[in-house]
């Protein structure tokens, strides 16, 4: 029998709390390197501005008259002092504003997802806090003080879940962290970490329903407390304004 896929768990301050079962669906998969590849690469493109621009010699100013006359003088003939082989003429062949965007399907951004996450949980590189609620404001020190309990050091991708922002607005101030919650979830980030660390909700969610669903939005609420509190605080503020 074939081995569960676990992950070491800790406490919101770092402390051992025994390990958590991952899906083999998403972190138990044979990489595919090629797809991850690929993705990374549409990702990186997608990211140019594209608004590079050089003047051809039909858009340089100046460059009307023939520069001498073509024959007679020994010099080699030119028919504007605008082309390219001129100081100041337009450039040949130079970038124009281009978009770099790539198509990729959906099935592949989630295969190369999987493939990254797969690619960690196999170098034990997978850890997981149990919740960050307790966290009651922004501290970049706790950000700190839980890597060092963790012992964990180098490049830290930290996906938690939407309503744990505080967890993230405190690790977003350290130059080698990426903090993101779930729906934000990358292939590019994922392999740029040396760490991943996730909130245990974040585990449940992403083997449930897909972001975006009625059935997600019901499962991010049932996952916190604070959540539905708010959410009953803003329904009786409608229904107050509304009277």
């Amino acid at each position: 029998m074939a081995e569960t896929l676990t992950a070491p768990l800790y406490t919101a301050d770092g402390a051992e709390a025994g390990t958590v079962d991952l899906d083999e669906g998403i972190f138990g998969i044979e990489p595919n390197t090629a797809v991850m590849h690929q993705v990374v690469t549409a990702q990186l493109a997608a990211k140019r501005a594209g608004t590079h621009s050089t003047k051809t010699r039909a858009e340089v100013r100046g460059g009307g008259a023939k520069p001498w006359r073509q024959k007679g003088l020994g010099r080699a003939r030119h028919g504007s002092i605008r082309s390219p082989q001129w100081v100041g003429g337009g450039v040949a062949h130079g970038p124009k504003p281009r978009d770099y965007s790539q198509r990729t399907p959906k099935k592949m951004k989630r295969l190369a997802l999987r493939s990254a996450l797969s690619a960690r949980a196999a170098e034990g590189q997978i850890k997981v806090v149990e919740t960050f609620d307790i966290w009651d404001e922004p501290k970049t020190k706790k950000a700190v003080a839980l890597l060092e309990a963790m012992g964990v050091t180098g490049k830290v991708l930290l996906i938690a879940e939407d309503h744990e922002r505080t967890a993230i607005s405190s690790f977003r101030n350290l130059a080698h962290v990426t903090a993101i919650n779930l729906g934000q979830a990358n292939t590019y980030d994922v392999v740029w970490a040396d760490t991943v660390i996730m909130s245990k909700g974040t585990l449940e969610l992403g083997q449930t329903a897909p972001r975006g669903t009625d059935e997600h939005a019901d499962a991010v609420k049932a996952q916190s407390p604070k959540l539905r509190a708010q959410s009953s605080d803003d329904s009786e503020q409608r229904e107050e304004a509304s009277a």
